[in-house]
């Protein structure tokens, strides 16, 4: 199947969500949340991305996660990614609770396009303290794509994690994880980057960002937010409407993208130094913010 027909077919089935201009969304993709091993690249940032999605609960955003939220490619069962990051974890069950949660899969995370395998390892987890099974995420449902769409313009905003466009992370990523698991993993902890990846690779992410480009270009200049690359993208007015919300996985950093009050802003958090010597974690605007309606035409 070509790049053409998979994102043809993931937009075509992609669940609609309609929003207007009073609505807040916070898009984050990559996390790679690991085993908090010396391979978990997570790890490093865990605690910037916890004080931001903290940030985004108390002021009433919903949350989309685009793909590769969980690493499961390098790690075998979700059990061991929950007890390294349970605060994690529960803080977006308490988005889920509100229904303010919106999972879409991404090739780290292809399981979870198996409603049983989500029910089974994500529905409820054990407490050691209290000695019995407890509610995790019920009833969660994770999907391949999403659309937004603008209860008065009209405009959709098409949200997927972008692997669609890498065949080889589509089509043969138990291949993938094979090779991940058994080789790069080890080889990650000595500095050795996996070189099928595209956000390692660079090569492949502007094949994988021409693609994309090539199917917006097809579908009326369709507004498209991925991640998959770790590259964040915010293009101007009358460029083609790719955008990418990069990673949470950067160096001491992690970036994503808001849609508030009917605009786009792509954003980063990271840990700033104060004057007096103590740190602090904070938001920076990078691009934006942009009005939606400024890519409609």
């Amino acid at each position: 199947m070509s790049t053409n027909k998979r994102l043809n077919r993931a937009y075509s089935k992609a669940k609609r969500i309609p929003f207007t201009n009073r609505s807040r969304f916070i898009l984050f993709s990559d996390c790679h949340r690991g085993d908090n091993s010396f391979a978990d690249d997570f790890a490093n940032n865990r605690n910037i991305y916890f004080h931001a999605l903290s940030h985004y609960y108390r002021e009433g955003f919903e949350y989309f996660e685009l793909g590769d939220g969980d690493e499961l490619w390098e790690n075998i069962h979700f059990e061991d990614l929950f007890e390294a990051h349970k605060n994690v974890y529960q803080l977006l069950q308490k988005f889920h609770l509100d229904g303010r949660l919106h999972m879409i899969w991404g090739n780290h995370d292809m399981v979870y396009k198996d409603p049983d395998y989500v029910k089974k390892h994500l529905g409820s987890y054990f407490e050691p303290i209290e000695e019995r099974d407890k509610e995790l995420f019920k009833d969660i449902t994770y999907h391949e794509s999403l659309v937004l769409k603008h209860e008065e313009s009209g405009q959709e905003l098409f949200l997927l994690h972008g692997h669609q466009a890498d065949w080889f992370n589509y089509t043969f990523w138990r291949w993938g994880r094979f090779l991940v698991r058994i080789l790069w993993k080890p080889l990650q902890v000595w500095g050795i980057a996996d070189p099928t990846s595209p956000a390692k690779n660079y090569r492949e992410l502007i094949k994988i960002e021409r693609r994309m480009k090539k199917w917006i270009l097809r579908n009326n200049m369709q507004l498209t937010i991925a991640g998959h690359t770790h590259r964040p993208r915010f293009p101007e007015p009358g460029e083609i409407p790719f955008f990418n919300d990069g990673s949470c996985v950067h160096p001491r950093s992690i970036t994503g993208i808001e849609i508030v009050e009917g605009t786009i802003s792509l954003i980063k958090w990271h840990i700033a130094t104060k004057e007096d010597g103590t740190l602090q974690i904070v938001r920076v605007l990078l691009e934006g913010p942009q009005k939606l309606l400024d890519y409609k035409d």
